[in-house]
C-alpha cells in the first residue's frame, strides 16, 4: 500500500504547539507523509506576547510552482491559518494538485471565543468564504461558523437544535461536509458532523481547561482519519477523542496553557500499524 501524502498549508510556530508542528506530528503518527508548506513563520504562536513573524506568501507561491512543474499529486490538502487573500489563491493552486479522489479540508481560521483575529480583514473573510465553496470538508468553530453564515462573530446557537440548523445551512450554502466544533455545556463538549442532509453528534467530557492550537490539532487528526478511509463521524470521533486525551493529560501535568497541549506522549493513540504495513488493524 502506497503511503498517503497530505499537503498542509499552515503557519509554523517555533514555540507553543500550534499549526504545522501539530499537523506534522499527528499525520506522521497516523502513517501518512505530511508535506508542510508554511504560510508564515512565528517565533511563537500569536497568543504569546512579543512574537516576531515573517510572511511567506512569495515563497509559498514558488514552492507550489515547483510542485506543479514536477507533476506532484497529493491525497489530501489541508488548509489552516492563512494571513492574506493571496494565500487563499495558493490553496486553490494546491487543490489542483490533488489526486482525482483526493480531499481538500479547509479549517477556516478566522477567530475564536466570539472575536475575529486582528489579521482577519474583510477581504480575507471573503476569500475564505470562497475557499469553503471549494472544500470537501470544512471545520469551523462556533465563531467562524457565525461569520460564514453572515452573523456577528459573537453569535452562538441557543440550543442543540439551532446548532444542527447551523450545520445544515453551512452544508447547503457551501456545498460541502461540515464539522462544527466549540460547542458544549458545563459537562460535555459536542462536535456536530453534517453530511448528506444528516447531522451526527460526537460527545466528549468537558475537561475545564483551554489551550491554544487544539483546533489545528483536531483538523489534522480528522484529515489523517479520513485518509484512512474512515467515515466522517468516525473521523470526527477519532479527532475529538485525541484532543480530549491531550487536554486531560496536559491539565494533569500542570503545564501553562500558553504552551499548548502536550501531545507527544499521546501520539501512540493515533498509531495504526496497518498504515505502515498495508494491513490495517483496529487498535
Amino acid at each position: 500500500m502506497e503511503q498517503k501524502k497530505a499537503l498542509a498549508l499552515h503557519d509554523l510556530s517555533a514555540v507553543g504547539r500550534a499549526g504545522l508542528t501539530q499537523a506534522m506530528s499527528a499525520l506522521t503518527a497516523m502513517g501518512h507523509q505530511c508535506i508542510p508548506l508554511p504560510t508564515a513563520v512565528y517565533s511563537s504562536h500569536a497568543g504569546i506576547p512579543g512574537f516576531v513573524t515573517q510572511d511567506l506568501t512569495d515563497w509559498l507561491s514558488g514552492a507550489l510552482g515547483q510542485y506543479e512543474a514536477l507533476g506532484l499529486r497529493f491525497d489530501a490538502v489541508l488548509s489552516g491559518f492563512l494571513s492574506a487573500p493571496a494565500q487563499v489563491e495558493c490553496v486553490r493552486r494546491a487543490a489542483a494538485c490533488k489526486q482525482p479522489n483526493g480531499i481538500l479540508l479547509v479549517d477556516p481560521v478566522m477567530g475564536d471565543n466570539g472575536k475575529l483575529y486582528k489579521i482577519c480583514t474583510p477581504e480575507l473573510v471573503d476569500s475564505l468564504r470562497q475557499l469553503c465553496h471549494m472544500a470537501d470538508y470544512i471545520t469551523p468553530n462556533v465563531t467562524e461558523a457565525a461569520v460564514l453564515l453572515d452573523l456577528p462573530a459573537d453569535t452562538t446557537p441557543e440550543s442543540m437544535t439551532e446548532a444542527e440548523d447551523w450545520v445544515h445551512r453551512l452544508c447547503e450554502r457551501y456545498e460541502t461536509r461540515t464539522v462544527l466544533t466549540g460547542l458544549g455545556d458545563e459537562t460535555t463538549v459536542f462536535t456536530l458532523c453534517g453530511q448528506d442532509d444528516t447531522v451526527q453528534t460526537v460527545t466528549n467530557p468537558k475537561i475545564g481547561a483551554y489551550y491554544p492550537g487544539t483546533g489545528d490539532l483536531f483538523a489534522a487528526v480528522l484529515t489523517g482519519s479520513l485518509l484512512r478511509g474512515d467515515l466522517l463521524r468516525d473521523a470526527a470521533s477519532c479527532a475529538a477523542n485525541f484532543v480530549c486525551a491531550c487536554i486531560r493529560a496536559t491539565a494533569q501535568m500542570d503545564s501553562q496553557p500558553q504552551w499548548g497541549v502536550i501531545l507527544e506522549p499521546q501520539l501512540w493513540r493515533l498509531y495504526d500499524e496497518g498504515n505502515f504495513t498495508g494491513n490495517r488493524t483496529v487498535l
